[in-house]
C-alpha cells in the first residue's frame, strides 16, 4: 500500500458527523446553537465566579475550572467544523490535526480528573464538615488544579506525539467531526496493536479510577445525606450532588465508550455521535445543570447584575 507524505506540508479531510446527517443544515444549526449557548454560559459562570466574593470556596473555584475547561474544549471542535461546514472545505493540515489532538487529549483528560477532585470537594463537605477547612486548604485546592493540568497535559503530549509519528496510508479521510486518535490509528500503514493497548490503558487509568473515586464518595454521601436531621439540609445536598452526577453521566458514558471499548469495536458512525455529545453537548449543558437549581449562583448574579448592571441604568 502507498504511503502519503505524513510531514508538516500535508493534509488530512475530516468527514465527521455534518457530511453523514441527512439534514447536515439542520445539525450544523444545532451545533452552531449549543457552541453560542456554552460560549455565554460558561463564560458567564466564569464572570460570576470571579467577581463575586461570597463564591471564592473549593467548590465554586473547582466549578471554574470545569467552566474553562469546557468553554476551551467546545472551542477546539465547533468553530472549526461549522466553518468547514459553511465553507466546503474539511481539510486540515497535519499540525493543526495533531493541535486539535494535543488540546482535545489535554482538556478531556483534565475534565476526568476534576470530576474526581469535586466529588472529593462534596465528600468532605457534607461528610466532614467541621474538618472542611482542613481537608480542602488552599494548598490541598491548588493541588488540586495543578495535578489536573499538569497530568492531563503530560499524557497528551506523549499519545500525540507517538499517533502522528505513524507513517499513514494514502486515503487521507479522517472519518470523525475532529482529529481523535482511534480513527487516526485506522489510517496508519503499520502494526499499531501494541499502540492501541497502550490508549487503552490510558482510558483506563484516566477513566475508571476517577469514576470510581466519584461512586464511592457519592456513595458515602448518599449514607450521610440520608441520616441528616434537616430535610432543607438534606434536600440542598441532594440537589448539588445529582447536579454533579448528571454532569459525571453525560461526559464519562461517552468517553469510555471511545477511550475503553477496543478500536475494532468502533464504527465511525458511533464514534461521531459519541464525540459530538461530550465535546459539544455536554459543555453546553453543564453551566445550566450547575446554575438553575444552585441558589448561592443565582444570588451571585443578582449582586454582580445589581452591582454594575443596575446602577449605570438609574443613573441615565
Amino acid at each position: 500500500m502507498e504511503v502519503w507524505n505524513s510531514t508538516l506540508g500535508s493534509s488530512f479531510i475530516l468527514v465527521g458527523i455534518l457530511n453523514d446527517s441527512r439534514f447536515p443544515e439542520l445539525l450544523c444549526a444545532t451545533m452552531t446553537v449549543l457552541y453560542t449557548l456554552s460560549l455565554t454560559s460558561n463564560g458567564l459562570l466564569l464572570l460570576l465566579i470571579t467577581m463575586d466574593v461570597k463564591l471564592h470556596v473549593p467548590m465554586y473555584l473547582l466549578l471554574r475550572q470545569l467552566s474553562l475547561i469546557d468553554l476551551l474544549l467546545t472551542s477546539v471542535i465547533a468553530p472549526k467544523a461549522i466553518m468547514d461546514f459553511l465553507r466546503e472545505d474539511n481539510t486540515i493540515s497535519f499540525g493543526g490535526c495533531a493541535l486539535q489532538m494535543l488540546l482535545e487529549l489535554i482538556l478531556g483528560g483534565a475534565e476526568d480528573l476534576l470530576l474526581a477532585f469535586m466529588a472529593y470537594d462534596r465528600y468532605v463537605a457534607i461528610c466532614h464538615p467541621l474538618n472542611y477547612t482542613t481537608f480542602i486548604s488552599p494548598k490541598v485546592l491548588w493541588f488540586m488544579v495543578m495535578t489536573t493540568w499538569i497530568v492531563a497535559s503530560l499524557s497528551a503530549i506523549i499519545y500525540t506525539s507517538y499517533t502522528m509519528h505513524y507513517p499513514f496510508c494514502k486515503s487521507r479521510l479522517v472519518k470523525h467531526l475532529f482529529c481523535e486518535i482511534p480513527p487516526l490509528l485506522k489510517l496508519a500503514c503499520a502494526d499499531t496493536s501494541r499502540f492501541e493497548l497502550a490508549v487503552y490503558l490510558m482510558g483506563m487509568m484516566f477513566l475508571i479510577p476517577p469514576l470510581a473515586a466519584i461512586l464511592v464518595s457519592y456513595t458515602l454521601i448518599l449514607f450521610t445525606v440520608l441520616h441528616m436531621p434537616s430535610n432543607e439540609g438534606r434536600k440542598k445536598a441532594l440537589v448539588t450532588c445529582s447536579s454533579h452526577l448528571a454532569v459525571v453521566g453525560m461526559y464519562y458514558g461517552p468517553a469510555t465508550f471511545v477511550y475503553v471499548l477496543p478500536i475494532s469495536f468502533h464504527s465511525p458512525k458511533q464514534d461521531n455521535i459519541l464525540s459530538f455529545f461530550y465535546t459539544i453537548v455536554t459543555p453546553a449543558l453543564n453551566p445550566l445543570i450547575y446554575s438553575l437549581r444552585n441558589k448561592e449562583v443565582m444570588g451571585a448574579l443578582r449582586r454582580v447584575l445589581g452591582k454594575y448592571i443596575l446602577p449605570s441604568h438609574s443613573s441615565d
